[in-house]
C-alpha cells in the first residue's frame, strides 16, 4: 500500500498546470490541504469555488508557510524570483518542485536562493492545454503523461523519491534525464511546434492579397494544427527567452527540410515530394 502523502500542499499559480496537480491529488488521496498563492484574485476565487483549492492567498510568505511540498507553476522567467521571496518562510525540509518547461535557467536561478535544510526537485510534467486558469484545470491530466525530473548535485534522494512518487500517483510515468538533455529534446518537440505554430498563424493572418482576413476561412486541418497558438503568449515568450539556444538551433534544423520542401514544391518535383511526405510519415506513424 502506497504512504506517500502531502499534509499541505502550496500551488503557486493555480492555473492548469498547478490547478490539475492539486485535483489529481485530491482524487488519489494523497494531499490533506491544499492552498493556492497568486496574484489574480477572481482566478483564485474561481479555484477555490470548484473545489481545486481549499483555501488561497495573495500573500507568498503566508501560503508557503508549513508547506510540506511547494509547487511552483508560474512563467519560467518568474520561478527564480518566486522561490528566493518563498525561502525564507519554508519549514526546514519542506520540498520546492515545479513544473517549468525549461530546466537549466530554472535551476540556475532557483538554486543560489537554496537553503541547506529545503530540498528542490526540478520538474517537468509533459502535459497541457492550449487553455490557462483555474477553470482549465482537471485532474486526469498527467495521466498516462511522462513527467521528466532533473535532479542536480543538491537534490537528496529522499526528495526525489518523494516527487517521483507525487507524480506516479497521478498517473504519470516517471522519467529521471539529465538538465541539458531534457532542454535540447524539449526544444524539439515541445518548444518547436508551438514556434512553427504562432509563426504559422501570423504568417496566414498577415497575407494581405484579398481584402479580407482570411483566416476566416480556417477549417479543422488549420485549426487542429495551429491550436497551441492559443497558448499563454507569456508562458512562451518565457521558454523562447530562457531555452534560446537550444530552440534556435531547432530552429535552424526545421528552416533547411522546410528550405528542401520549398525547393521540392518549386522544382515540381513529384518523385521527390513523394519521397519526403513518405519519410515524414513514416516517422510520425511510428511514435502513435
Amino acid at each position: 500500500m502506497n504512504t506517500f502523502y502531502i499534509d499541505k500542499l502550496a500551488v503557486v499559480g493555480v492555473g492548469l498546470i498547478g490547478g490539475s496537480l492539486a485535483l489529481a491529488l485530491k482524487e488519489a488521496g494523497a494531499v490533506g490541504h491544499v492552498v493556492g498563492v497568486g496574484r489574480g484574485l477572481p482566478n483564485l476565487e474561481t479555484a477555490l469555488k470548484l473545489g481545486v483549492v481549499d483555501t488561497f492567498t495573495q500573500d507568498l510568505a503566508e501560503g508557503v508557510e508549513g508547506a510540506d511540498v511547494v509547487f511552483l507553476a508560474t512563467p519560467v522567467q518568474s520561478l527564480g524570483a518566486v522561490a528566493a521571496q518563498a525561502m525564507p518562510h519554508l519549514k526546514p525540509g519542506a520540498i520546492i518542485t515545479d513544473g517549468g518547461s525549461v530546466k537549466q535557467a530554472v535551476i540556475d536561478a532557483i538554486e543560489p536562493h537554496l537553503r541547506d535544510d529545503v530540498h528542490f526537485v526540478p520538474g517537468h510534467p509533459i502535459a497541457g492545454t492550449e487553455n490557462s486558469g483555474a477553470e482549465a484545470a482537471f485532474p486526469t491530466l498527467y495521466r498516462d503523461r511522462r513527467c521528466i525530473l532533473t535532479p542536480t548535485e543538491r537534490t537528496a534522494e529522499d526528495a526525489l523519491e518523494s516527487i517521483q512518487c507525487m507524480w506516479q500517483l497521478v498517473g504519470s510515468q516517471v522519467v529521471v534525464m539529465e538538465v541539458e538533455k531534457h532542454d535540447r529534446v524539449l526544444a524539439a518537440i515541445s518548444h518547436l511546434p508551438h514556434m512553427v505554430a504562432y509563426a504559422l498563424v501570423n504568417a496566414v493572418g498577415a497575407y494581405d492579397r484579398y481584402d479580407e482576413n482570411i483566416l476566416e476561412y480556417s477549417a479543422g486541418g488549420f485549426r487542429d494544427f495551429t491550436r497551441i497558438a492559443s497558448s499563454d503568449p507569456t508562458m512562451w515568450r518565457d521558454i523562447a527567452l530562457t531555452n534560446r539556444d537550444a530552440l534556435v538551433e531547432m530552429m535552424g534544423q526545421f528552416e533547411t527540410f522546410f528550405a528542401e520542401l520549398k525547393e521540392d514544391v518549386a522544382s515540381g518535383s513529384d518523385e521527390r515530394l513523394y519521397e519526403f511526405f513518405r519519410r515524414s510519415k513514416q516517422s510520425r506513424d511510428e511514435i502513435l
